[in-house]
């Protein structure tokens, strides 16, 4: 199987772990009624002004766009940790069965949680260091279902292309 078809697969698998990490994130915010964060957002202007780049727009308009962009930001992420265990996984024979699906879920899970807050924590608007018990389990929890979707929808497309 090409390199290309790999990375397909993992596009595919990327964006369903994306959509689950997403419907995790938002479930919890609607049971204990906490708001959204502003970390998405935050890169979005750091990062524009850094680049030395201006979101265009009156004061809504912009803010509107910076709503988008934040969003935006965590989907390429998502999509490219996915791309990247495809390609990966296809490199790396992981063991069959329960226990190589796990290896990829929480391989996918821990890649995605380090592409997520490492660049937070390097613009200065997040250190985990700071962060409480639940503030962990909001970041970690989303992610593992992150993982878990991305290797059941990988290795469900391997197997069926066998």
């Amino acid at each position: 199987m090409t390199v290309r078809t790999r990375a397909l697969e993992g596009l595919a698998a990327g964006a369903v772990g994306t959509t689950a990490l997403n419907a995790v994130t938002y479930l919890d915010m609607a049971v204990r009624g906490r708001a959204a964060s502003e970390a998405p957002q935050e890169a979005v202007e750091t990062l524009a002004d850094r680049a030395g780049v201006s979101v265009p727009g009156d004061h809504d308009e912009r803010d509107n766009r910076i709503a988008g962009l934040g969003p935006l930001l965590g989907l390429g992420t998502g999509l490219a940790v996915g791309l990247g265990i495809g390609v990966l996984t296809a490199a790396v024979k992981a063991p069959a069965g329960r226990a190589g699906a796990c290896i990829v879920a929480l391989g996918a899970a821990a890649a995605a949680l380090a592409a997520s807050d490492a660049p937070m924590a390097a613009l200065g608007i997040s250190d985990p260091r700071e962060w409480e018990p639940a503030d962990w389990a909001a970041d970690i929890v989303p992610h593992l279902a992150y993982g878990a979707a991305t290797a059941a929808v990988l290795l469900t497309l391997r197997r069926a292309r066998r």
